[in-house]
């Protein structure tokens, strides 16, 4: 079984980033569990010193790095906010420079908008700054509707399916040599 982890950059009820990465759970095959991490948003502002000391971590931030740790692989997929980073993102992210769950983690980003044309170049060079392994056959913008976007209706687009299938092969290593 290979576990594949789902981070959303949006705390948006209704997020296109979310609805995605739910249609990448309806996509994966058999053998693929995919787990969506769900406590972005109760992650405190990242703290240096409470960052240093694994004693001082507070237990949202431990639950965060075990999630990374138990992975074989993640995926995230985040919105752009004012040309960059949304800010409860960018401090999850954070919270692991220093302690290095991403280390050699095969990871793939998704941005469900062309027109997130700084978000996602930043996103990458942090990921690749914190030593992830981003694969790029994993690290794409699929252009989706902005808003109204739902699982169902990503689910039965027979042109996204095979994408998200595609990304979950290359984020796991399990792509055929063709």
């Amino acid at each position: 079984m290979a576990h594949l982890l789902t981070v959303s950059g949006s705390l948006r009820t209704g997020s296109s980033n979310s609805a995605l990465l739910s249609a990448v759970a309806c996509a994966a095959p058999y053998g693929v569990v995919v787990t969506p991490y769900t406590e972005l948003g109760s992650l405190p502002a990242f703290s240096p010193d409470a960052e240093e000391s694994e004693a001082l971590a507070p237990a949202a931030v431990t639950r965060w790095r075990a999630a990374l740790s138990a992975a074989d692989a993640v995926l995230f997929s985040s919105p752009e906010y004012a040309h960059g980073i949304p800010g409860a993102f960018k401090n999850a992210l954070d919270w692991v420079v220093g302690s290095g769950e991403l280390v050699e983690k095969r990871v793939g980003l998704l941005s469900p908008s062309a027109m997130s044309e700084f978000a996602h170049p930043q996103i990458v060079e942090v990921l690749r700054t914190m030593s992830a392994v981003v694969v790029p056959r994993a690290t794409l913008v699929i252009d989706l509707p902005r808003r109204g976007l739902d699982v169902d209706r990503l689910v039965g687009d027979p042109a996204v399916v095979p994408v998200l299938r595609g990304v979950i092969s290359a984020l796991l290593g399990t792509e055929s040599a063709t």
